[in-house]
């Protein structure tokens, strides 16, 4: 039964991670931004990132090195969680 839990929080995580790296990517294409599925993302992933953006903001006002910091955090957290779990 504790696997299953554990590979069921695994794929969470791994889907949120998959979530967040859509979202960096659409954001090169500025013509996509209306599109419903990026705000979706958007609406998902943004909270989260704008935790890093605080943090770290965007060199220049172009280069954005904050969703290095949240993917790090998410798979620090993702190691914590699952540690837990077992």
């Amino acid at each position: 039964m504790g696997y299953y839990f554990s590979s069921v929080v695994h794929l969470i995580f791994v889907s949120y991670t998959v979530l967040i790296f859509l979202r960096i990517a659409s954001s090169w294409f500025p013509a996509w931004q209306r599109h419903q599925f990026v705000r979706f993302l958007a609406f998902y992933t943004d909270p989260y990132l704008n935790i890093f953006r605080r943090i770290l903001p965007p060199l220049g006002g172009l280069l954005d090195l904050s969703p290095i910091l949240a993917f790090f955090a998410l798979r620090i957290l993702e190691f914590f969680v699952l540690g837990i779990l077992r």
